[in-house]
Parts: C-alpha cells; sequence; structure tokens
C-alpha cells in the first residue's frame, strides 16, 4: 500500500524529516508516536502533498510514485488525511462539500455520480453509524462547530468518501472521552483487508479503543523503534527520554 525509504523533508532550511522508513502493507494500521517537534505532522502534511516542503527520498503508493501525483489528484486515489485542526470553510456547506467531493471521486474512477436523494441517503446511514446529528451537516463546513464536533464531521467524511489509506493526525487531540470513543468506532468499523490506517499521536489514550498492528517511534525526523501495542504502553509508563 504505501512504502517510504530515506524520506527526508525541509523548510525555510530547517530539516525536519532526516530519512523515514516505513512499510504499510494493506489492512494494517500502523501508530506513529514522538514528541513534539519529532517530525508527525510533517509527515502527514508531505503525503497530503503540503506545499512549502523541499522532498527527497522514495514514497511509493500503490506502486506508484507519490510525489508523481498531483495535490489534487490524492484524494481521488484514495488518500484521506484527518486533520489536526480542520479547516473551517465560511460559505461552503457541509452536504454540498461531500456531495461534490464524493462525485470528484467516481468520476475520476469511471463511475457513475450518485445523485441527491441516494446521497442523502448515504449520509443518514453513515451518520446514524457513527452516533453523529445529520444536521450539522446542514451548516458551513466547521464553521461553530466544537472541536469534536470537526473531528466526527472529518471521520464522517471518511465513511462516506471510503479511501484507501486513511491518515489520521492527532485526532485525538482535545476529545472528551465520548467524542473519541464515537472517533474510534468509526475507524474500527472501517477497518478491512483493503483499507491501510497511519494513525499519528502523541499519547497512548487514543491506542486503547484503536488497537495498531504496528507502533513506531518518532524522534528527529527517523523512527527510532518499532513494536507491538506493547510498545505504546511502554512510551506511556517511561516516556520518550529514556527509550533506547
Amino acid at each position: 500500500m504505501l512504502v517510504i525509504k530515506n524520506l527526508k523533508a525541509s523548510i525555510n532550511n530547517r530539516d525536519i524529516l532526516k530519512g523515514l522508513n516505513l512499510k504499510i502493507n494493506s489492512g494494517e494500521v500502523h501508530a506513529i508516536m514522538g514528541p513534539n517537534g519529532s517530525g508527525k505532522s510533517t509527515l502527514a502534511n508531505v503525503l497530503s502533498g503540503k506545499n512549502g516542503y523541499q522532498i527527497s527520498g522514495e514514497v511509493k503508493y500503490q506502486g506508484e510514485n507519490l510525489n508523481d501525483i498531483p495535490v489534487e489528484k490524492r484524494a481521488q486515489k484514495g488518500i484521506f488525511l484527518a486533520f489536526q485542526y480542520p479547516l473551517e470553510i465560511p460559505g461552503v456547506n457541509t452536504n454540498n462539500f461531500l456531495k461534490t467531493s464524493l462525485n470528484t471521486i467516481k468520476k475520476a474512477k469511471g463511475e457513475k455520480e450518485i445523485d441527491t436523494i441516494a446521497f442523502l441517503e448515504l449520509v443518514k446511514e453513515k451518520s446514524k453509524e457513527l452516533g453523529i446529528d445529520e444536521k450539522i451537516l446542514s451548516r458551513q463546513l466547521n464553521v461553530g462547530f466544537s472541536g469534536g464536533e470537526k473531528k466526527k464531521n472529518e471521520i464522517l467524511q471518511m465513511k462516506i468518501l471510503d479511501p484507501n489509506l486513511i491518515i489520521l493526525d492527532e485526532t485525538d487531540s482535545g476529545l472528551d472521552i465520548d467524542a473519541l470513543k464515537i472517533i474510534s468506532d468509526g475507524v474500527n468499523s472501517s477497518r478491512s483487508e483493503k483499507k491501510s490506517f497511519l494513525v499519528i499521536t502523541h499519547y497512548q489514550r487514543l491506542l486503547e479503543y484503536i488497537k495498531p498492528d504496528h507502533v513506531h517511534v518518532l524522534s528527529d525526523g527517523k523512527i527510532i523503534k518499532s513494536g507491538t501495542s506493547e510498545l505504546a504502553l511502554e512510551l506511556e509508563k517511561k516516556g520518550y527520554k529514556k527509550l533506547n
């Protein structure tokens, strides 16, 4: 699904990723943990195609060089990023945004576009699965949403757009336990042999609900240790500084 070899990334002449290596197979859930400033969000930004970074190394998604895929095409190829701080977009209705996004992906795949009635039925079904009040979808995208509502909305987007590679960038940040459970349930119910997840987090709390197949520690721009979910528990007890 995703293969990263010796990935380096810098911005404003500051090196952030310094030779990162990672392989995620289809159906796997990988968690990346690390202290602030270790490069976690930079990795998410690079994979999603955010501008401003100088990049070297190899990143292949489904056998294709990710750097050769234009940013606007990455979502169409099945890459989804849930932001740590979802953007507010005044004037854009959430339902319209989702329907347009879904039909753009369908069109790129050569599939028939979804009509309004079928889309509203899909939204109702997915909202019910997540325990989300579908009324928030009639509002402007993320405008006036609480932090929890924004994160839930992103998981709803994930369920509707049905991507192959899902990147969660500190999605648990600032969430209460109820919102955390809703988001975790949304992720867990989406797990399949065809989907892969990269869960980026600072704390072990999220991993109590989303059980990863592999846990990696990112420090100073490199993955310095990998293991099972037990590694996350070790980090919670000992902290990053004591990790050898």
